[in-house]
């Protein structure tokens, strides 16, 4: 061997030992990379969790109204910075679920949806045209006629009355609200929620319809809901009636926005306290039960273009299912938490780890991020609504854009901010979550809870019916209607409210 080839040898040997010193310290310093050890940890905790197939006995579904994928993050971010951390890293209680998946929200006659046909979807396992509920597409908006039995669709909640569990509802808007009210109701138009709504509707020929309150109050299928919780006392009143004031129906309209209601002399419950209180009740029943929880205003605060209102009440939501998990036996109760749909709500701008998120954008120098106008701008916006331009963008500098007042600048001015139309997230554990993976359609969502709990003929071929709960004819049992006048039936509700509360 010539020289010069021991002397290559000698330096490829040389540089394979320096490789290899070098490939050594990239590992261990990889290895012991904080969050190349958080990645560790979760792929350990992820092998450990196995399917629950087993029947359910309850089910709990949370229902972030409007509550999006970018509502979700700016919340999990929220949440952290309430505890005085920058907030990115921490999890909301629904995020530490196993399974997870997307629905898609569009409904039968819309790219997006509204509540009530996505709601429709969820709970009764069919999509539907815009602004009608418990009903198919088959159903016109505002034509009564075409509300016949036939088109009905029948709620997971209707069905787990039938089979004789306790079921509820809890919800920050009107009880008779678009997402409540495609628990129980049959409309031809989400607004007929008392008979005054009817307006020029009821005088077409061979008008019969039910209000969406009378429905509640008059509601078929088992022996009635247990636990109404919510606002709307409203729709209940007959013309110059005094407002009764009962709990259980804590609010003339809505409830108040998380950030008002710690404000409340008359010391409104939160949305935990009222999960809580309905779950305690429910559970008394061994055959099992049902319950649907609304943060409805969610929705509220995105249409008017204020994220500080919208954000903390789904920073309540989270509360309120981080609650539910410690209450229920999970291994037996199916917990799920979606949205119907999104709003075209924004996160974003390159801000710095844990810049304020109602703040102004700072970048990691810590300066002010600017548009070509040489203005700041916030992490949060819309794609329209009340904030929207009308003219050159204003300058924000010396605004509190953290007041709960506040509205996001969007680019398109509207009078409501709108609905998203992208997916939206679904999170569950307990028996049957496991059916939840991959990109579903969003009545998906109804037939999942429909297995997991074994209650329609339709499922009875792939699951195991809880011995302890009847089965019955969900046809006949609809078509057992309720003597009681609506009238006094109503001051009977209210009372069972107060009795439940106290």
């Amino acid at each position: 061997m010539s020289s010069l080839s021991r002397a290559a040898n000698f330096c490829l040997f040389s540089w394979f030992i320096v490789l290899s010193g070098v490939k050594a310290n990239i590992f261990q310093n990889q290895d012991s990379n904080s969050w190349y050890q958080d990645g560790v940890r979760l792929i350990q905790q992820n092998l450990k969790v196995k399917p629950n197939t087993r029947t359910a006995r309850n089910a709990v579904v949370f229902l972030g109204d409007g509550m999006g994928v970018t509502t979700v993050t700016a919340a999990r971010i929220l949440a952290g910075q309430l505890k005085g951390n920058p907030g990115e890293e921490t999890e909301l209680s629904w995020e530490q679920f196993p399974w997870s998946a997307l629905a898609k929200t569009y409904a039968a006659d819309l790219q997006g949806t509204d509540s009530a046909s996505s709601m429709t979807a969820i709970l009764c396992g069919v999509k539907t045209n815009e602004d009608i509920l418990g009903v198919d597409e088959r159903v016109k908006k505002d034509d009564c006629s075409s509300l016949k039995e036939e088109n009905k669709a029948i709620s997971i909640l209707a069905l787990a009355e039938n089979a004789g569990m306790s079921t509820g509802i809890v919800t920050t808007t009107r009880v008779t609200h678009a997402t409540p009210a495609s628990a129980y109701a049959h409309s031809a138009n989400r607004d007929w929620e008392a008979d005054a709504d009817f307006g020029s509707s009821a005088n077409a020929p061979g008008f019969n319809c039910k209000d969406i309150a009378s429905q509640l109050v008059d509601f078929p299928y088992g022996n009635g809901i247990e636990v109404i919780f919510g606002g709307g006392r409203r729709k209940f009143l007959h013309q110059g009636q005094a407002d009764p004031e009962y709990p259980g129906l804590f609010e003339y309209s809505h409830m108040k926005y998380e950030v008002n209601r710690l404000n409340d002399t008359a010391g409104e419950p939160s949305i935990e306290e009222m999960t809580e209180k309905a779950i305690k009740i429910l559970q008394k029943n061994p055959k099992g039960f049902f319950l649907l929880v609304e943060g409805g205003r969610i929705d509220h605060g995105h249409h008017s273009g204020r994220a500080v209102t919208a954000l903390h009440d789904a920073v309540a939501m989270d509360k309120a299912v981080a609650k539910t998990k410690q209450i229920v036996d999970r291994e037996e109760t199916l917990i799920t938490v979606t949205a119907d749909h999104s709003h075209v709500f924004t996160i974003g701008g390159y801000p710095k780890r844990g810049n304020p998120l109602f703040g102004l954008i700072k970048k990691v120098d810590n300066q002010h991020a600017l548009d070509l106008d040489g203005k700041p701008y916030t992490t949060l916006g819309y794609a329209n609504g009340p904030g929207g331009l009308n003219g050159t963008r204003p300058n924000i500098t010396n605004v509190h854009t953290a007041d709960k007042k506040y509205r996001q600048q969007a680019t398109v001015l509207l009078r409501s901010e709108t609905h998203g139309s992208e997916d939206v997230g679904i999170f569950a554990d307990g028996p049957g979550a496991y059916l939840f993976h991959g990109v579903v359609e969003q009545q998906y969502i109804f037939h999942v809870l429909d297995h997991a709990l074994c209650l329609s003929q339709s499922k009875q071929n792939s699951c195991y019916r809880q011995g302890d709960r009847r089965q019955v004819d969900i046809n006949s049992a609809a078509n057992e209607k309720l003597s009681i006048s609506s009238m006094f039936a109503g001051i009977l509700l209210l009372r069972v409210l107060q009795f439940l509360w106290t």
